[in-house]
């Protein structure tokens, strides 16, 4: 995994479709606190908890006027049925080619079951209303990932 971006630094510019196919920028959703969280695959066991553990704690993010955008290499039609089958309230983008994956540098070598195959490297991006990274977690494991988020981003904003 590349260590490209450093926290202090501004966040890559993007462009992906969401779950209903329109078009998000970065540059037309700052002005809000974003949390970008990248994961490897719709459906998966600790994808979806993940998902389910960011929709739980949306209305404490909204509150904090956060934004929790979920980037992985799926469809729109995986993530609209990842989304209907857990009831999430998650926007979920659409990284297919995976290239804002490679620029954040969460695309890399993984491993499992003895195979090692290119993928996403579970990772979330705090950004500040500028889109600055102000924090960076890198291999996440999953339980309490949500909350850990949330508690960083009442720190930062209990310090303004």
């Amino acid at each position: 995994m590349s260590d490209l971006l450093k926290i202090g630094q501004n966040a890559p510019h993007f462009t992906l479709n969401n779950q209903r196919g329109e078009s998000i920028k970065l540059e037309d959703i700052l002005g809000q606190w974003l949390v970008l969280y990248f994961y490897p695959k719709d459906n998966t066991p600790g994808c979806t908890t993940e998902a389910q553990d960011f929709t739980k704690l949306t209305p404490e993010f909204e509150k904090l006027r956060a934004k929790i955008l979920g980037i992985s290499p799926d469809t729109e039609k995986s993530h609209c049925k990842f989304i209907d089958k857990h009831s999430l309230s998650l926007e979920l983008l659409c990284d297919i080619d995976h290239q804002v994956a490679e620029t954040y540098g969460v695309w890399g070598l993984k491993k499992f079951m003895g195979k090692e195959y290119m993928g996403i490297i579970r990772s979330t991006f705090l950004l500040d209303p500028e889109g600055t990274i102000v924090y960076r977690w890198s291999n996440v494991r999953v339980k309490n990932h949500a909350e850990k988020v949330l508690n960083q981003l009442q720190e930062f904003l209990g310090n303004d």
